[in-house]
């Protein structure tokens, strides 16, 4: 893996970040006018598999990678055959999903009351649920997924299946600045460790690097409490103020972000990282509320203006140039 790949795995530079809203267009644009939870009907294939490996490299996190992709490669033997080879809770869940159907159901739903407080597991019962034709048992399971370790993946995955109107994952704070340089010769495990190590010490920055990093692995309620810690730490930079804010979108409650980003466009009316992650959150919002698209575009335009050599205008634009005959229902 080169430097650059080391880096984008963790931290995620502004131009990397940009992939995390090509989904939320993707969701835009979709045809799907129910909702995963709404299907009453068994469905084709097989369920999927989503792990919480994080930045682990033990040999059973690196066995359990390469058997989830045989698994997506539709090599569901060879894929069993590793799963086999261990028993934590997504080997466990893996096995069952190899052998689907055969009593998959049933072993997964066995899984989960054993290990009712395990949102990975609860997370994938829902899946199973769903694929045997069991929607409101799928959406009761996610419910619990969500609730069990709401600082998981796990947990956000299940977030997503809930709420089908919204792009899935969630909006990720998009710094103006590059992380050190220092981090190009790390793996992510390191490279993790680096940015803990620097959140430590009194740095605004770095808390919001380390943060970042801690929100695309999933882990959203520690990368908020890294925010809010490098808000208070400098409650003048605009930058510190917004991913405070970011960090509080909520598919249930949106407006938990918005009654705070809001509110800086007056007080910080010339910085761009406002009018950027305002346009941002509003594109989140585009097809449970069509009427934030054309909003989130002329965010984004101010963004643009306010700085236009910058690198968050480049990220505007990039976005824009994707929204181009965009349009909700």
């Amino acid at each position: 893996m080169s430097p650059r790949a080391r880096i984008l795995v963790i931290v995620g530079a502004a131009t990397a970040l940009a992939a995390g809203t090509t989904v939320a267009l993707a969701v835009i644009t979709s045809n799907d006018k129910g909702g995963a939870a709404k299907k009453a009907t068994p469905l084709q294939g097989v369920p999927p598999l989503a792990f919480d490996l994080g930045v682990r490299v033990d040999p059973e996190a690196r066995a359990l990678r390469r058997a989830e992709r045989l698994y997506a490669k539709r090599k569901r033997a060879a894929a069993g055959r590793i799963f086999a080879r261990y028993d934590s809770p997504a080997a466990n869940v893996g096995a069952a999903f190899a052998a689907w159907p055969d009593d998959s159901l049933a072993e997964v739903e066995r899984l989960a009351r054993e290990q009712p407080g395990d949102s990975l597991v609860q997370l994938h019962l829902g899946y199973a649920r769903l694929w045997a034709g069991d929607g409101a048992g799928a959406a009761a399971a996610w419910q619990k997924a969500a609730a069990a370790e709401p600082d998981s993946p796990s947990a956000q995955r299940a977030d997503d299946a809930l709420h089908p109107s919204f792009p899935p994952g969630e909006p990720l704070f998009v710094p103006s600045f590059q992380p050190p340089a220092a981090i190009d010769r790390l793996s992510p495990p390191r490279q993790l460790a680096f940015l803990a190590r620097n959140a430590a010490r009194t740095d605004a920055h770095a808390k919001l690097l380390y943060g970042l990093a801690l929100q695309r692995l999933g882990n959203r309620l520690s990368a908020q409490r890294q925010y809010d810690a490098a808000a208070r730490v400098d409650p003048g930079d605009p930058e510190t103020q917004v991913a405070a804010a970011v960090a509080r979108f909520d598919k249930s409650r949106p407006a938990a972000a918005f009654s705070r980003l809001g509110p800086l466009t007056r007080r910080f009316p010339r910085a761009a990282t406002v009018r950027f992650h305002l346009g941002l959150l509003l594109l989140w919002l585009a097809r449970a509320q069509p009427g934030s698209l054309a909003e989130g575009k002329r965010q984004l335009r101010l963004a643009q203006k306010e700085e236009p050599d910058s690198s968050l205008a480049r990220e505007a634009n990039q976005l824009l140039a994707g929204l181009e005959n965009v349009q909700t229902r």
